[in-house]
């Protein structure tokens, strides 16, 4: 898996005032120093939660959280997903893989910072997220989310694959298997507070090893309006 969902050119960074605010839960040093370092970059306040994560984030409104997968993960997960003011929070998971990330699925992490936790690596995720926490949103109409999706394509092949990002009109993916452009079918997805939806797609990219790739859903399926209406309500929320 990749070391984080991002592009590959490095921006030319500058301090900014602080706009937003992340949560950095029971993080220990040097990781902390360094996500707090990179968050700030991009105007991104970095507040430490020890001990009392879950309270706090039922009580304070942050614009993202990161969490190190492990025992207490999931608590606050559902502390920040139930509470009123962090229900849309940006959720950066440390540590494990997408599969690992499975566990989590219906919590809606966004991202993975993988350990060790390397500076070039943190920033280019953040750089990739920050619209979404600064909630820039008009100019961010893809939704970066990491949950279990299921393909059918017409020749009877059943795929599962993990998402990267969504948006109204498709999805980026990654699969162990080789995908190939052209073919369609349909894809199944539940997203947070979406139920689970079917929609006709086709594959219309892939990268060299056919391991990560993006559909666009069927435009006379009106069934992916219920994924427009979602990701609408996630970047207005």
């Amino acid at each position: 898996m990749d070391k984080a969902f991002a592009t590959a050119v490095m921006p030319t960074l500058s301090t900014k005032k602080a706009s937003a605010r992340v949560a950095l839960v029971d993080m220990k040093e040097p990781a902390r120093s360094t996500l707090a370092e990179c968050f700030r970059q991009f105007g991104i306040e970095s507040i430490s939660l020890n001990g009392n994560s879950t309270e706090r984030l039922k009580k304070e409104k942050f614009e993202a959280c990161v969490i190190k997968l492990g025992p207490t993960a999931q608590a606050v997960m559902e502390s920040a997903r139930t509470s009123p003011s962090n229900s849309r929070i940006v959720l950066y998971a440390v540590g494990g893989s997408a599969q690992d990330a499975m566990s989590y699925s219906k919590y809606g992490i966004n991202a993975i910072f993988h350990e060790p936790i390397e500076r070039p690596a943190v920033l280019k995720l953040v750089r990739a997220t920050q619209m979404l926490v600064l909630h820039e949103l008009r100019r961010y109409v893809r939704v970066p989310v990491i949950t279990e999706i299921s393909l059918v394509f017409n020749d009877g092949r059943k795929v599962t694959a993990t998402s990267i990002e969504i948006s109204s009109g498709g999805m980026s993916l990654r699969s162990a298997d080789d995908i190939a452009i052209g073919q369609s079918g349909e894809v199944s997805f539940a997203l947070l507070t979406l139920p689970r939806v079917w929609i006709r797609c086709a594959v219309t990219w892939h990268n060299v090893n056919g391991k990560t790739f993006g559909i666009r859903f069927d435009n006379q399926d009106e069934r992916r309006f219920r994924v427009k209406e979602w990701v609408d309500a996630y970047l207005e929320g």
